[in-house]
């Protein structure tokens, strides 16, 4: 069995970031690992509180993981400081790890920055030149390029000046586009452009988690860059289409959908 590392953060109400990623594994069945960045209260309404592991115990379970299991893919998602993703990085380097997957969780859905300068800093020199792909949505794209993106131009541009910096694949998520939800990806200084299904569900907590980790498993089960974006994309409309509703606020998927 192949088998998928997820780096995130815990949501304690399922369905975001390690709860997420492991039913999404698992749903392609794959063998899901994870090593947890932070603790959250949360659930369908919002973020009551966060508990950031020490650096020490992330670099304590990197060793238990790949001491005996060795990850196919990793998807890295929420890593909220400075000296977590520096441990993350030496750990990546120290073990060799291949097919990463970073989900660079930098703004709320509120539009709260999340990381701080220096996190923000070590996350561009340090985490991201060890990634295969990134996969921002347009805040994080914008955070990334330094200026506003409002169109698919605009994206193009975007991706061409990330690329200045990242050599890896970047899948800029135009899910929050006024005209479409079309999904960009620049690689080898390629457009690709993946068309997007807007459906009507406005239960989408944990959306961006669960595309990261779909695109993980596809890598992991040997599929290209384009063709893993294809498949996590048809996964995460089968588990919107599915029409989950659960909780006050906006709720999670249905991971399930396909079992």
């Amino acid at each position: 069995m192949k088998t998928v590392l997820t780096i995130a953060g815990s949501d304690c109400s399922g369905g975001a970031g390690i709860q997420a990623d492991i039913k999404t594994i698992t749903a392609h069945k794959l063998y899901a690992m994870s090593i947890i960045t932070a603790l959250t209260a949360q659930n369908t309404t919002g973020v009551r509180a966060v508990a950031n592991v020490t650096p020490v115990f992330i670099g304590q379970q990197f060793d238990a993981v790949f001491e005996d299991i060795i990850p196919d893919a990793i998807k890295i998602g929420m890593v909220s400081s400075e000296e977590a993703i520096l441990i993350i990085a030496e750990k990546l380097l120290q073990y060799n790890a291949k097919n990463i997957v970073l989900d660079p969780v930098m703004v709320a859905t509120s539009g709260s920055k999340l990381l701080d300068d220096n996190a923000l800093s070590a996350l561009t020199s340090k985490l991201m030149p060890l990634a295969d792909i990134i996969t921002p949505n347009l805040a994080e794209a914008e955070c990334l390029c330094g200026f506003a993106i409002q169109n698919k131009e605009d994206m193009i541009r975007a991706a061409k000046a990330i690329a200045g910096f990242f050599p890896g694949a970047i899948l800029i998520k135009g899910g929050h586009l006024a005209d479409d939800a079309d999904d960009l990806l620049f690689h080898e200084q390629n457009v690709h452009w993946f068309s997007g299904e807007r459906i009507d569900n406005p239960n989408t907590h944990g959306t961006g988690c669960t595309l990261s980790s779909a695109i993980a498993s596809n890598l992991a089960l040997g599929y290209n860059i384009v063709h893993s974006i294809e498949n996590a994309k048809a996964y995460i409309t089968g588990a919107l289409r599915a029409g989950l509703n659960l909780g006050q606020g906006s709720g999670p998927l249905n991971h399930c959908y396909n079992l």
